[in-house]
């Protein structure tokens, strides 16, 4: 099965489990609005069928642990078989899967690095998440490190200041670097659920990235992971 631009990158693999390159614009896997939309779990079941029995809901997601956003690409593991499922949830539970990414914010962040401790709820009616929502709402703490200043050039010569970011979550809540960074004021650039603002000429994604996993894999190895910036999310830095 191809998904053309979507094509997913296998960026290690063995007996037990994939490291994968999950491309913007591809669902991890798909909802019970969205069956009929290609996802990840499509090619994982196409080209990796022994996943097909593994995971806790393996009809809908199969061997995958974790998920990223549709429209955030990188870094992503899935399981080969349960032994290896049961293994990495648990590391990821316990919060000892390091994840770092690349996000670009708008706005000029002065403070080179900073920590964001803000429960994260859902808004009622509705599934976006917010820090002011008290329903469901648990805790959520994201770190960030300014790497450098982006002026990205827009329409009729107008420009933009934005800040890159290293951002680590040390929680795994659903679009919790988006939320956090936008509830501090500095919305991801092209984020259209929490950014607020038109993106870019060219972008038709979220700037963020999983840019890379560290965790020790079932054999005892430590391990560190890493995903390479999409050329579109590198052309626009290059437009300073």
């Amino acid at each position: 099965m191809g998904f053309g631009h979507m094509d997913t990158k296998v960026i290690y693999q063995d007996k037990n489990l994939l490291v994968l390159n999950k491309p913007a614009g591809l669902l991890t896997h798909g909802t019970k609005e969205k069956r009929e939309e290609a996802s990840l779990a499509d090619w994982l079941l196409n080209n990796y069928p022994e996943v097909r029995t593994v995971g806790d809901d393996p009809v809908s997601r199969p061997g995958i642990v974790h998920r990223l956003d549709k429209d955030t690409s990188g870094v992503l593991i899935a399981a080969r078989n349960q032994e290896t499922f049961d293994y990495l949830k648990a590391l990821f539970q316990k919060h000892l899967v390091q994840k770092t990414y690349l996000a670009l914010v708008y706005g000029k962040i002065k403070e080179k690095s900073g920590i964001i401790d803000k429960p994260i709820g859902i808004k009622s009616g509705s599934t976006k998440r917010s820090t002011h929502s008290e329903k469901m709402k648990k805790a959520a703490i994201t770190e960030y490190k300014v790497i450098k200043y982006v002026t990205l050039r827009q329409a009729q010569g107008k420009s933009v200041e934005t800040t890159l970011l290293e951002v680590t979550p040390k929680t795994g809540r659903t679009h919790q670097i988006r939320v956090h960074l936008a509830a501090i004021g500095y919305p991801v650039v092209g984020d259209k659920l929490y950014g607020g603002k038109r993106p870019p000429a060219g972008l038709t994604r979220q700037f963020l990235h999983a840019q890379s996993l560290e965790f020790t894999l079932p054999t005892g190895e430590r391990m560190k992971f890493e995903a390479d910036l999409p050329e579109e999310l590198k052309l626009l830095l290059k437009s300073d």
